[in-house]
């Protein structure tokens, strides 16, 4: 497009194209003073002249800065005597923005990486972690199961917000859980009892590290627990029969809330 002179002039549309502002936008700048056209044709079309698109440029440059339209009239109108001073403070406000979005930016990287990963540490980190038997494939073994599942996103969303401390925390609380079960155990607690029903409400909260776990859910958890062999070596390696005597009290406290954990599903 050739370029405009004070002596022609371009109407709205053009300008609204050639500087990719709305009409609305320009008529709206026009109605309050920031930008009017100076030339009309004889059918009474405003026309913006090329000192108005000079005028129309430094607005859209001061706009992508973030300053709004009364800072923007006050500094092209000369209001404001220090404009380099309204700039710099300007500035500082786009870095802090900058930096917000970057760390929102870094924060959306981890969330995406732990949707496909589930667990955010090195395999040296899960070692010292979780201990000698920690298998570093689970949590790949675990995507490729679950990952189409609302628990895997509930998972995957603390998964991005845990560094190694937290999930060192974590595995502590799972290990202070364990020795209560096997503790439970050896004192012959009952399941249905008081102190069984305690440790299946303690077990519900602790798993609450990984997603909401419902009592139908920690039902069919406990059948795995029993009869999956990776979780049931775990459990009997802490106390042998454990894994069959943490069934039994899960099923119980399930019975106690009218669940039937031979109908229960993962719900």
């Amino acid at each position: 497009m050739a370029d405009v002179t004070d002596a022609d002039g371009l109407p709205v549309g053009q300008v609204s194209a050639r500087l990719g502002v709305t009409v609305r936008a320009l008529h709206h700048w026009d109605e309050i003073g920031l930008a009017r056209p100076s030339l009309r044709t004889a059918a009474g079309y405003r026309l913006y002249t090329a000192g108005d698109l000079e005028r129309l440029h430094r607005i859209v440059v001061y706009r992508e800065i973030g300053l709004g339209l009364d800072r923007i009239q006050a500094i092209l109108d000369g209001w404001t005597a220090d404009v380099p001073g309204a700039l710099r403070a300007q500035r500082a406000q786009v870095t802090e923005r900058i930096e917000r979005l970057q760390q929102l930016s870094a924060g959306l990287d981890r969330m995406i990486e732990a949707h496909e990963r589930g667990l955010l540490l090195t395999v040296e980190q899960q070692a010292a972690i979780f201990g000698p038997g920690w298998n570093p494939d689970w949590p790949a073994e675990a995507r490729q199961r679950y990952g189409d599942t609302a628990q895997w996103r509930q998972y995957a969303e603390r998964s991005a917000a845990r560094g190694p401390e937290e999930w060192q925390a974590v595995a502590d609380e799972i290990a202070g859980f364990d020795r209560a079960l096997g503790e439970a155990m050896d004192a012959g607690v009952a399941p249905g009892s008081p102190e069984a029903n305690q440790l299946v409400e303690r077990h519900r909260e602790v798993f609450a590290s990984y997603f909401p776990l419902t009592r139908q859910m920690q039902v069919c958890l406990g059948r795995r627990y029993e009869a999956e062999p990776g979780f049931a070596a775990h459990y009997n390696g802490i106390r042998a029969g454990l894994a069959t005597w943490f069934r039994r009290i899960i099923d119980a406290s399930a019975r106690a809330h009218g669940i039937d954990p031979d109908t229960a599903t993962w719900q």
